[in-house]
């Protein structure tokens, strides 16, 4: 067991993490920009090291400091949370390559789960169900028209890059698509540095369901039930519960089943999220992508499950 881990995160997730660690007598270290020295996180750990100014390119995602201040308190292990540099396979390598521990899936893992396209492709390839969509980013309006047309109206366009449902748009027609290919490119390319763009089938009346996956020391993957998480506002969820009240027990052993195979298929380890659609017209599921992190929305299932998922 580890002795000691930096938290390299804020705010309530922050005192998440060190509640567990505490709990596990684990010591541990805070960093913190200028602008959040008076917050409990910063007082609630053992130790507290300012990392920068209140712009978190130059504080929460300044990796030189992070890793500067994991040194300067004797840390053994790094915990990114959710947000910022959580789903930085970069950082993943950056943490292992100075010696400490990553507290997260591989870097690998990360990568191949970033990207939209690549993601969907894999998990195509592993029988896991996706939606019609492209197997290539849309380079161009063009590429972008002919493959509505193949997939059928409505389209969702989505930067590849994307996630936490940013980057999305659905054109119900080739008219909507010209004007919402580009405002999804030009988003993308501003918001993540990527403009690659995926189109695929648009499902007006699906359910959103997420399972949680935990991969194991031992190579194994297991499925800690799904959250229903349909109700939302803008693309942000606003309740989660589990089980979900739409699963059949059939289709709910078949959801588990594919995330632990997406798991599976990129050597998973430590806590994730596969994100599903479902279709309870059809009984039909799709794979929407995977959080390589803790969720904000863990405590939903620790407190159904009775599980620790920081602790795992």
């Amino acid at each position: 067991m580890i002795g000691s881990l930096l938290v390299a995160n804020r705010g309530e997730i922050a005192r998440r993490v060190i509640r567990t660690a505490r709990r596990l007598g684990v010591r541990t270290v805070a960093v913190y920009s200028e602008a959040d020295a008076g917050l409990p996180f910063v007082a609630e750990a053992d130790e507290a090291v300012a990392v920068g100014p209140a712009n978190p390119a130059q504080s929460y995602r300044n990796v030189e400091a992070i890793i500067a201040a994991a040194k300067s308190t004797g840390a053994e292990a790094i915990h990114p949370g959710y947000g910022f540099l959580s789903e930085n396979a970069d950082f993943a390598r950056t943490v292992a390559a100075n010696g400490l521990v990553w507290i997260g899936p591989g870097a690998d893992a990360i990568a191949a789960m970033g990207d939209k396209i690549k993601a969907r492709n894999l998990m195509a390839e592993a029988g896991v169900p996706v939606a019609p969509g492209t197997r290539d980013p849309a380079a161009h309006l063009e590429a972008a028209m002919d493959a509505a047309a193949t997939i059928g109206y409505p389209v969702m366009v989505k930067a590849s890059a994307g996630g936490g449902g940013m980057g999305m748009a659905v054109a119900a027609d080739e008219a909507a698509l010209r004007t919402e290919y580009e405002k999804v490119r030009a988003f993308a390319e501003r918001m993540f540095g990527d403009g690659s763009v995926l189109i695929e089938r648009y499902f007006p009346r699906v359910r959103h369901v997420e399972a949680q996956i935990l991969g194991l020391a031992d190579g194994r993957v297991v499925a800690l039930g799904e959250r229903e998480c349909s109700v939302q506002r803008r693309n942000q969820k606003l309740v989660e519960e589990t089980p979900s009240p739409a699963l059949s027990a059939q289709q709910r052993e078949d959801l588990l089943a594919a995330a632990v195979r997406a798991g599976e298929t990129v050597g998973y380890r430590n806590a994730g999220t596969v994100e599903f659609l479902f279709d309870p017209a059809s009984g039909h599921f799709f794979f929407l992508e995977m959080n390589t992190r803790l969720q904000v929305e863990h405590p939903v299932t620790e407190l159904v499950y009775g599980v620790d998922l920081v602790e795992e």
